[in-house]
């Protein structure tokens, strides 16, 4: 009888395990600090959502929305694969857009998984009649009291082009003492973005590594393999940051291990 009652105790316990892992939603806070920031964009606050792959956080996403509504973002943006492509469900990945065009401004750029469907048209189509700015290797510039920034956004190269000829083309005609804001999925390409000269990048795909290892990091991610340099947090090459979200839903592997799904907020802070 007691080992029944250890193997339903370990039973238990693995499920509530798995499910806290691959259902709390965290919000992971950053500060990007420099001179480039406009006077009248200090303060400006971003948040990140990343690789949704049709997970679910509550009724109709409403967790997911709320969760995004509380840090009471100026904008929103969305790095790739908000569906996936083993189970393209576009509705339900649309009801988490919904949601967050109400809340602010929102950007985006398409992952390998949006690629992948062979729907993008499609894709493109249902979010820009929500509102998205959609992000085809293209700039826009937002201006305030007359200073500017620009937000960029590149898709996937499985779209056919280089990661470099769509900055380029992305990135013609501004300044380069501009503050250049990028949505890009893949964040393996980090020495692409520092080459181009790009302040700061907001990234996902890695999955945060799907099973973190307490203090080594991710284990696994798709284009770096076992042990990759960019799953979490912020990385810095001279004066280039890039910020890898975790993410929030899985896709060929089932489950995160020690890897929360991560919603990410970034102020801007004028140095």
């Amino acid at each position: 009888m007691k080992k029944l009652l250890y193997v339903v105790f370990f039973l238990v316990f693995i499920v509530v395990f798995l499910y806290v892992n691959n259902h709390w939603l965290v919000v992971n806070k950053h500060v990007f600090e420099s001179e480039k920031v406009p006077a009248s964009f200090d303060g400006l606050r971003i948040v990140q959502v990343s690789d949704l792959h049709d997970a679910l956080f509550g009724d109709n996403q409403q967790r997911l929305i709320a969760t995004v509504k509380a840090t009471n973002p100026d904008y929103i943006f969305i790095t790739g694969d908000v569906i996936d492509s083993n189970r393209y469900d576009l509705e339900q990945s649309l009801q988490a857009v919904r949601g967050l065009v109400e809340v602010a401004d929102v950007y985006y750029v398409l992952g390998n998984h949006e690629v992948a469907t062979n729907k993008v048209s499609e894709i493109y189509e249902a979010l820009s009649s929500l509102g998205v700015h959609v992000m085809t290797n293209q700039s826009t510039v937002l201006e305030r009291n007359g200073e500017r920034l620009a937000i960029i956004g590149i898709e996937d190269p499985l779209m056919g082009r280089s990661t470099e000829e769509m900055l380029e083309i992305a990135t013609a005609g501004l300044p380069d003492d501009m503050l250049k804001l990028l949505l890009a999925h893949r964040p393996e390409v980090f020495n692409t973005y520092v080459n181009h000269g790009i302040d700061l990048v907001f990234s996902g795909h890695a999955h945060g590594g799907q099973v973190r290892i307490p203090g080594l990091g991710g284990l696994v991610a798709p284009g770096q393999g076992l042990f990759p340099k960019y799953t979490a947090g912020v990385y810095e090459d001279g004066k280039t940051r890039m910020v890898v979200s975790r993410g929030l839903g899985n896709s060929t592997v089932p489950y995160r291990i020690f890897n929360l799904p991560e919603i990410i907020v970034m102020d801007l802070k004028k140095k």
